[in-house]
């Protein structure tokens, strides 16, 4: 995960001092990119550990179209915690918008409006097996009339899908906000995991994972602990095993992280 480290130290040598929303102030870059190939390993960071089972049981609650930290797989992803109410519920959040994206339509006999929803996964999967040449692709979670309504934004917020002529998968991120230190391991592995996913039930290889930045940004408090990781040596990437099933299928146990060994963990406070 060399490119990771590399995007680390770039920012701490070119980024510039900026105020954030939770007041820990960050080192900031706009527009930066790495790219990952799932053909050469999982891309799980080596230099320190990252909790799989979490990646995991968040995808998948997302994939659920859960919005809820009290469903059963939320409990295992305690980093949603801290943005919940008191009854758990986190608004229209990711899993609600890949799954049940608002849509009204006209109802003449009714003459009024009827709320449906959009199940984009489903969409998205009918559609690269159907016309895996198209440029639509494409699955959002920045809908503008819900952003009000969540407990946070989406950070990661909209990705598309790409089928080469050999039957490659690619899949390219744009995320507007990244935590460099504590959110962005994360996401490169959850983002890496669903186009394994994907890449399975649509019967293709998986490829490229491209990651794009809009404010990629380091919290001061994290400076110390990023340094220390500049200063390890990335090792062999692990191996991801998933049972034969379709996507949406797919549990907790369906899953298997092989040959991963990463040195210890290095822990970071969380800015809410």
């Amino acid at each position: 995960m060399k490119q990771y480290l590399d995007l680390v130290e770039y920012i701490l040598e070119n980024g510039e001092a900026r105020e954030d929303r939770t007041g820990t102030g960050t080192i900031s870059m706009f527009g930066l990119q790495t790219k990952y190939d799932l053909r050469e390993g999982f891309p799980l960071l080596t230099t320190k550990k990252v909790k799989f089972d979490g990646v995991l049981r968040e995808l998948l609650w997302f994939l659920r179209g859960s919005t809820n930290i009290n469903d059963d797989l939320a409990e295992h992803t305690p980093i949603w915690n801290a943005w919940a109410d008191e009854n758990g519920e986190l608004g229209p959040i990711y899993g609600y918008q890949w799954r049940n994206w608002p849509r009204y339509e006209y109802d003449p006999e009714s003459d009024s409006y009827k709320k449906g929803h959009v199940d984009q996964i489903e969409n998205l999967i009918k559609e690269i097996k159907s016309n895996p040449q198209s440029r639509r692709l494409i699955v959002s979670a920045w809908n503008v009339s819900d952003i009000d309504q969540m407990a946070l934004p989406p950070c990661h917020m909209m990705f598309q899908f790409y089928v080469s002529r050999d039957r490659r998968l690619d899949l390219q991120l744009y995320q507007r906000s990244a935590d460099m230190a504590l959110g962005v391991p994360f996401n490169i592995a959850s983002y890496a995991l669903l186009l394994m996913m994907v890449a399975r039930e649509c019967d293709l290889t998986p490829g490229i994972f491209t990651h794009t930045f809009g404010d990629a940004h380091i919290y001061l408090d994290h400076i110390d602990g990023l340094k220390k990781q500049l200063k390890r040596v990335p090792g062999k990437l692990p191996r991801v095993e998933i049972a034969d099933k379709p996507l949406l299928e797919l549990q907790y146990e369906d899953f298997s992280l092989l040959e991963y060994n990463p040195q210890g963990f290095i822990k970071f406070p969380v800015s809410v």
